[in-house]
């Protein structure tokens, strides 16, 4: 039998961490397919596509505009954004559920250790971890979900927007011309310190509500994580090795209480996210954006499409901790 301090010292080569990195992706991958129309029309509801607001609101709304998607573009309408999410949630999933078994194994080193304290620092600390590698390819997901047709045409019969297309795009925003659609509302007369940092550093465009996304990421990877450890130790003993079926309810109500408490950093998010559509040429505070939302919908605005965002977190967390699970074992990983 090997020691404990071999064990540990087998936890650092790099087959082990790579199995660690393999068992988070195919988690994360498996649960972003599972709920990758739902999130399709969870972002137009948060970002406030115009041709997707009459349905925001209600529970058969979201069924309503999954319909139309489904009319317009058929099943690849649905899975609109999903290659671009692939690519994004393979390596997030990856490095956060990595990051959280080696910020729990440091963090709680022995049973006595444990406080829900450090569960919840732990979750944050690999949320946080896992956004600041990917988060390019997080916004370019989004930009994709939330155009609904091709750039610089009119018609919704042409062909959806590619990711090549979508990464020029972004790459290359700037003052609007008139292929942009008006503004619904006054638009702020960008600086010129702010279109002289977007003409000198135009790889910021793809960090266009990042601070934000971290300050979500604390609550939301936090409570997922600390419900999924505290929930488990409760319910099972330390010789009891929890079932398929606990493991997806337990993940379940771990989503739906993260989701509960980062929903209006979500919302902010998104509405950053799209900014470059709207406003190519600013870049657009979280302040500013919050008081947007505010004007046009007060506290509810901070909240629109959360019925869809409970519809899709608790299927995919509950998948995602449930395939986790799963691959430590098949991968023989702790």
């Amino acid at each position: 039998m090997k020691s404990h301090a071999s064990s540990e010292s087998d936890k650092q080569n790099i087959g082990y961490v790579t199995r660690e990195l393999l068992a988070g992706g195919i988690a994360g991958s498996v649960a972003k397919t599972v709920v990758a129309p739902l999130d399709r029309v969870k972002i137009l509801f948060q970002a406030s596509n115009p041709q997707f607001l009459k349905y925001a609101g209600t529970w058969t709304g979201v069924f309503r505009a999954t319909h139309e998607i489904f009319l317009q573009a058929g099943t690849r309408g649905l899975f609109q954004g999903h290659s671009a999410t692939l690519l994004r949630i393979f390596p997030y999933a990856a490095i956060k559920f990595m990051a959280y078994s080696r910020f729990r194994r440091y963090l709680i080193p022995t049973k006595s250790s444990e406080t829900n304290f450090k569960r919840f620092l732990a979750g944050s600390l690999s949320g946080t971890t896992s956004v600041l590698f990917t988060y390019p390819l997080e916004l370019i997901r989004v930009r994709l979900a939330y155009q609904t047709r091709a750039p610089s045409t009119t018609s919704s019969s042409l062909p959806r927007p590619s990711l090549s297309q979508i990464i020029a795009l972004i790459y290359h925003e700037g003052p609007p011309t008139t292929t942009v659609p008006p503004v619904p509302h006054p638009t702020p007369v960008p600086s010129p310190k702010q279109t002289r940092i977007f003409s000198s550093f135009p790889l910021l465009k793809f960090y266009r509500g990042f601070s934000v996304t971290i300050i979500g990421m604390i609550p939301y990877s936090g409570t997922s994580f600390l419900a999924w450890d505290y929930l488990r130790a409760k319910m099972y003993r330390i010789d009891t090795k929890p079932s398929r079926v606990g493991n997806l309810v337990v993940g379940a109500v771990s989503g739906v209480l993260g989701q509960t408490v980062s929903y209006p950093f979500e919302v902010v998010r998104r509405r950053m996210q799209v900014g470059g559509l709207t406003q190519p040429d600013r870049w657009i505070s979280w302040r500013e954006t919050v008081r947007t939302i505010w004007r046009q919908g007060g506290w509810q605005g901070f909240f629109i499409g959360l019925s869809i965002g409970y519809l899709k977190m608790v299927p995919m967390t509950a998948v995602s901790f449930a395939v986790w699970e799963e691959m430590k074992g098949i991968l023989d990983i702790d």
